[in-house]
């Protein structure tokens, strides 16, 4: 290199063989990155096909929420719990269990922060899924 002149040596960097590195680089990177899901995952309940005996399980949980002048009623296998022993009903039923499922039934006209407020008091019980029981899924059974 000499400096001043005009016919002299110029220094420069050849960048190619970087770039072709970052971009190898990016597409590998890119390609392994796990796709995270994200919200909540939702098991859709199927109707037992129609030529099966429905079996009975006993050590099924309901919640039920049944439409009332007032505050729904909620009940759990056919019994009424009030609002505020809830938690604790929930917390003694699921404390011995391994599967923790809870099926929430509620009228269709129970406002839905009803039914989230209960799905939230079994979540907190110790609930790992909950799901939703509707009147078409129960009519083709």
């Amino acid at each position: 290199m000499q400096a001043g002149g005009t016919g002299g040596l110029q220094g420069s960097m050849n960048v190619t063989p970087l770039i072709d590195v970052l971009l190898t680089l990016l597409v590998i990177f890119m390609i392994i990155t796990p796709l995270t899901p994200h919200g909540e995952t939702a098991v859709i309940p199927q109707p037992p096909p129609k030529h099966e005996k429905p079996q009975v399980n006993d050590r099924t949980i309901v919640l039920q929420l049944v439409a009332t002048n007032g505050t729904p009623k909620v009940e759990i296998n056919q019994q009424d719990v009030s609002w505020q022993d809830l938690d604790t009903r929930l917390i003694d039923i699921y404390k011995a269990r391994a599967q923790k499922v809870l099926f929430v039934k509620a009228d269709t006209s129970i406002p839905w922060e009803d039914v989230a407020t209960a799905i939230d008091d079994a979540h907190s019980a110790g609930v790992n899924h909950v799901g939703l029981l509707t009147a078409k899924v129960e009519a083709a059974g």
